[in-house]
């Protein structure tokens, strides 16, 4: 069996061997089949990698097809899958960081009674990621994207026994369902202009017959970002991200850097030919993308749950993902994509930890100083806050500062776009370090009694802390900006962009931007300190300074409100009436009123039906005596 296929199979056989065995096996089991599964299908992907860099660096390019899927006249679609430098990374990332979410689980959700349910739903999900990133041609794609929020569903409300988590899975199938019917109008506009679905005919295609900056382009390009914004939550479907933190913990790492919410991000970069056709297209990502991030990032600095901090983040990080794609600078969305998804499993692991830890609790000002209780959560932790606070050395200072040197000098790029990074970055570093702060230095604000209970998670938990801080320490040296030659990433994903990587010419002024964002980022981690840890008054000051900012953001604009009231709540009353109208009004009054009147029509006859030998006699003669009197008529 070829790698590539491989590395869909292993999950799925992970999936197929809890379902029959995992039941009667018990947890343990498991937890390793679907551990190993993950593992062994990150194998595969890096054997598949190999087999990409010992080919020509503009052939490298592995399909498979596995039957024939959907032959209808002249629509074809086949099953196949594809391994391309993007596509490559991609199933690194998802194996990889997957298998070590996956390990994590089995500590963090050891003696829940739904634990083989819980690994099954996580192998399908990543099963179901890969198939997104591997498919070669938009359907099976499409499969992919469905089946990604399929799983957030099942994952989000797995305790659905409570409401918020319930609520919350349907929220984001919900919310995701209207960017999935846009993204399906672009697939049968694009069938419709091209005849076909397949990635290489239609980029091929596509340019010819759509043309540059052509209506078409326009409106197949902002159908697909529409899509993309449902899953990769960005303005103004990104609601249901934040929300979807009541599902556990290693779900909630997995979501947000491994899975669904790339995979926005890598639908726009997979069709780039299709959105540089369009100036308008890529100039409404650029926007909403550095809109989003500022939007977020703004939201997260007064959050008081340590998952909805990281959740905005994401949220945030997403935003630049996209603000790179908008200007062109699709490696470096990429690059970020796969250092965020380091430092961001990380935290949220991290904070899993801190969770498990403290028996459920997620409030921050109920926590502080368990740095000395959780000494390898807390060291791990701090990776993880320099990493996406774009510290140097650490793997988020290379991809934020290639998005910002993209968003400043690349043609569709501007002043406003990286004022939008940078501002957000300040923010980025000031809201993780008051995370940092309050959770692990300071003032512990546990009783005598909680602290003593409060333990280190165990090894099988810790060991993919270690392994995260580790690549979110290293992850982001290999691209480096300013050495010819040390962009080794750029280079790699280079055929799959048109054959160049984003230029970076200017040394001096490349540097001076790197200083200048490298300043940024300690400024917020020093008001951060200063706020919270030496005057420690736990950001009062500034919720009486600017109380109705303050009040803004922690009501997070209000947004959810809009929604109710403007959304929700018509549809609501809409159905309501139709309930009362049609349902009521005409369907039940059918049914009821034959019903009545079949009734009725029974009770009349039911009277000729005394039982009595006399009534049944009187009634033959007086029928008798009137067939007489009518013959006699005659």
């Amino acid at each position: 069996m070829d790698s590539l296929t491989l590395i869909l199979a292993f999950p799925l056989i992970g999936v197929l061997v809890n379902l029959i065995f995992g039941w009667k096996r018990g947890e343990k089991f498991a937890g390793w089949t679907a551990t190993l599964a993950m593992a062994l299908a990150f194998a595969a992907s890096l054997v598949s990698w190999l087999r990409l860099l010992a080919m020509p660096e503009k052939g490298r390019l592995i399909r498979v097809v596995l039957f024939e899927w959907i032959p209808v006249g002249a629509f074809e679609v086949k099953a196949g899958f594809s391994l391309d430098p993007v596509s490559a990374v991609m199933a690194l990332v998802v194996t990889g960081v997957g298998a070590l979410i996956h390990l994590y689980s089995m500590g963090y959700m050891h003696g829940d009674r739904g634990v083989v349910r819980y690994f099954i739903y996580l192998n399908l999900f990543s099963l179901s990621m890969l198939t997104l990133v591997l498919g070669d041609n938009f359907l099976v794609m499409f499969v992919g994207w469905e089946a990604v929020g399929l799983c957030s569903y099942l994952l989000i409300g797995f305790w659905y026994e409570r409401k918020a988590a319930a609520e919350a899975g349907k929220k984001a199938f919900i919310v995701n369902r209207v960017g999935d019917f846009c993204f399906l109008i672009a697939l049968f506009y694009i069938y419709s202009v091209v005849g076909s679905l397949d990635f290489s005919e239609v980029f091929a295609k596509a340019p010819g017959l759509l043309g540059p900056e052509s209506a078409a382009a326009t409106i197949i390009c902002l159908l697909l970002f529409a899509g993309a914004t449902g899953k990769s939550a960005q303005i103004p479907l990104y609601v249901w991200l934040p929300d979807a933190m009541e599902g556990p913990t290693p779900v909630s790492a997995l979501i947000h850097a491994a899975t669904m919410v790339t995979a926005g991000v890598y639908m726009v970069a997979r069709t780039h030919v299709l959105f540089e056709l369009s100036s308008a297209a890529m100039l409404v990502v650029a926007v909403v993308g550095a809109l989003t991030l500022l939007m977020a990032a703004s939201i997260a600095l007064v959050q008081t749950d340590i998952k909805k901090v990281l959740a905005y983040s994401t949220v945030s990080q997403l935003g630049y993902m996209f603000l790179a794609c908008g200007v062109g600078a699709f490696s470096a969305a990429i690059f970020h994509l796969m250092t965020h998804a380091f430092f961001k499993a990380l935290l949220f692991l991290g904070a899993g930890s801190v969770i498990h830890a403290l028996d459920g609790e997620q409030d921050i000002r109920k926590m502080g100083g368990l740095h000395a209780a959780l000494p390898r959560t807390s060291n791990t932790f701090v990776v993880g806050a320099l990493a996406i606070a774009g510290v140097f050395p650490f793997a988020g200072f290379f991809s934020k500062d290639a998005i910002l040197y993209s968003a400043m000098t690349a043609e569709r790029g501007g002043i406003l776009l990286w004022l939008a990074g940078a501002a957000g970055a300040l923010m980025t570093a000031f809201y993780m370090f008051r995370l940092l702060f309050r959770v692990f230095f300071g003032t512990c604000s546990l009783s005598l009694e909680e602290q003593q209970k409060v333990h280190e998670s165990p090894r099988n938990m810790t060991i993919p802390l270690q392994a995260l801080a580790a690549l979110s320490i290293i992850g982001g040296w290999v691209g480096i900006p300013v050495i010819t030659g040390a962009n080794v990433f750029g280079d790699f994903l280079a055929p799959s962009f048109g054959g160049h990587i984003e230029a970076h010419h200017e040394v001096v002024f490349e540097l001076l931007m790197m200083v200048f964002s490298l300043a940024v980022a300690f400024v917020g981690i020093y008001a951060a300190y200063n706020l919270y840890v030496l005057k420690n008054d736990g950001g009062s000051v500034y919720a009486e300074l600017w109380p109705g900012v303050h009040r803004l953001l922690v009501n997070k604009y209000y947004v959810d409100e809009i929604y109710d009231a403007c959304i929700v709540q018509p549809v609501k009353r809409a159905s309501i009436w139709c309930w009362r109208a049609f349902e009521d009004g005409l369907v039940d009054a059918a049914v009821n009123g034959a019903g009545f009147f079949v009734r009725s029509l029974g009770g009349v006859l039911r009277r000729l039906q005394t039982g009595y030998v006399k009534s049944y006699a009187v009634s033959m003669l007086v029928g008798a005596l009137v067939i007489l009197l009518y013959l006699t008529a005659r």
